[in-house]
């Protein structure tokens, strides 16, 4: 007599039972892998915590370690092989300007500074080279308004993310450069508040770009004491810290000149 097809309970308990070996199986893979990985990561976490020490402990320079520098400088020569003095920042219609317009950053903006004298000093210009002046040209806002009037509604764009529309008016500084050229060619403009309390340096290419304003007025109004009457720079291809307030000085000069956020831990060429 042969034995008969297994019963119900038999082929139930065989499945049952492969079930559980794969089961098995599959938990020791999953234990495997898991210290595998706690491993790995607590390793890389270790290696991790180490680099970012040997980062923080490096020599300082312009207020932040070296290696961080020295990618803050590899972006800005970047930025400068793609800058194109051609290549227009966005403009919109005067409508679109935000109002109130923000106030941002009072940093060199004495409350005593002397308003009635202010002049816009212009060291290094080869006019007052050829005229034997001791002191720079010197010029007052009435000089600056005999220049073309300009107009410019474009995005002023903050390092810190935000953004605002502000309808500018001004004078091109190319025009100004033009007027009152360096003695003998440049790379750098400085440009200082008066005591010097902010300051900004520019390369020459962005400073002649035809969007780069000297402004006295915003939104159509005068500059407020607040944005840096009588005269701030409008320079759109840069982030906002660039558009220095109440310029008193600007400086020609062959020697990348300090910058008063280059100095502080942010790129020196802050383009856009």
């Amino acid at each position: 007599m042969t034995d008969g097809p297994p019963i119900a309970e038999e082929i139930e308990a065989a499945r049952l039972a492969a079930i559980a070996a794969n089961d098995a199986d599959v938990e020791a893979e999953v234990r495997r892998h898991t210290r595998r990985n706690f491993i790995v990561a607590g390793a890389a976490a270790a290696a991790g915590l180490g680099g970012w020490k040997w980062l923080r402990s490096r020599p300082a320079e312009g207020g932040v370690a070296w290696p961080f520098r020295r990618v803050l400088e590899a972006n800005e020569r970047i930025a400068g092989a793609f800058f194109d003095p051609n290549r227009l920042s966005h403009t919109y219609d005067p409508s679109q300007v935000m109002r109130p317009a923000r106030i941002n950053g009072g940093i060199g903006l004495a409350a005593n500074a002397d308003a009635e004298n202010w002049r816009l000093n212009i060291e290094g210009a080869a006019a007052a080279v050829a005229e034997g002046a001791a002191s720079p040209v010197a010029l007052t806002l009435d000089d600056l308004r005999a220049f073309p009037r300009q107009e410019l509604t474009t995005e002023l764009r903050c390092i810190e993310g935000w953004t605002m529309i502000v309808h500018w008016t001004g004078v091109r500084l190319a025009d100004v450069m033009a007027r009152f050229p360096p003695a003998q060619p440049v790379r750098y403009l400085s440009m200082e508040t008066p005591g010097r309390g902010y300051y900004v340096g520019l390369d020459i290419a962005s400073a002649m770009h035809p969007q780069t304003l000297l402004a006295w007025a915003i939104n159509g109004e005068p500059l407020s004491w607040q944005h840096g009457a009588p005269l701030r720079l409008a320079i759109p291809i840069k982030y906002g810290v660039k558009n220095i307030k109440r310029i008193a000085t600007i400086r020609y000069t062959d020697i990348r000149p300090a910058d008063f956020w280059g100095e502080r831990g942010y790129d020196w060429y802050c383009g856009l």
